[in-house]
């Protein structure tokens, strides 16, 4: 063989390798950022299945609470009735996804706040124990959100890099969108005393 058919082969080898390269590094990244999307999910589950027996607690001692109550259950239902596809993490997805689960929280604060009211209630030892299993794990569920932005930005970084980006852009990879602050959470709260 002439030397120049040599290097013609040895080059289109070369880049079939990085593309091949390329594309799998894509599959894999992706296959992680989809992993931790289901660790997020897995968490706000838990917190979901930690409401009932909350309501369950808080029902007891404060009965005539119930458009309290109820708001929980609504906005607990409301919240399990939102899922996004782990291939089409999309900005919208997730923002409808943590609009849902922002109702749930602010509504479960208003059903903590109903300790104050009712001092059996804030020494039941039930109540505090579910109280503390939630407080748990709402710092579960901030550990797992950072834990998806840091690996979508991974992915995401790696498919606008040159040349990544010409084999990601070939095969259709897209951007992963990331979980961004509720709106107003910049304003700091007023507490009154």
């Amino acid at each position: 063989m002439k030397k120049g058919t040599i290097i013609t082969i040895a080059v289109v080898a070369a880049v079939a390798v990085w593309c091949v390269g390329a594309y799998n590094g894509f599959v894999k990244k992706e296959e992680i950022v989809k992993k931790s999307w289901a660790q997020v999910e897995n968490q706000y589950q838990r917190r979901s299945d930690l409401i009932p027996n909350l309501v369950s607690t808080v029902k007891g001692y404060a009965a005539h609470e119930s458009e309290t109550l109820e708001s929980v259950i609504a906005a607990r239902s409301a919240a399990t009735a939102v899922t996004v596809d782990p291939s089409n993490l999309t900005a919208e997805a997730i923002a409808e996804y943590q609009q849902a689960q922002g109702q749930v929280g602010a509504a479960l604060g208003r059903l903590i706040a109903l300790k104050e009211s009712y001092p059996d209630l804030k020494a039941n030892q039930n109540f505090l124990e579910l109280q503390s299993q939630l407080e748990g794990t709402e710092n579960r569920i901030a550990v797992e959100r950072k834990r998806f932005n840091e690996d979508a930005q991974g992915y995401n970084t790696s498919l606008r890099k040159f040349p990544n980006n010409i084999i990601a852009s070939l095969f259709g990879f897209e951007n992963i969108a990331y979980f961004e602050a509720a709106e107003g959470s910049d304003k700091a709260p007023v507490v009154e005393f």
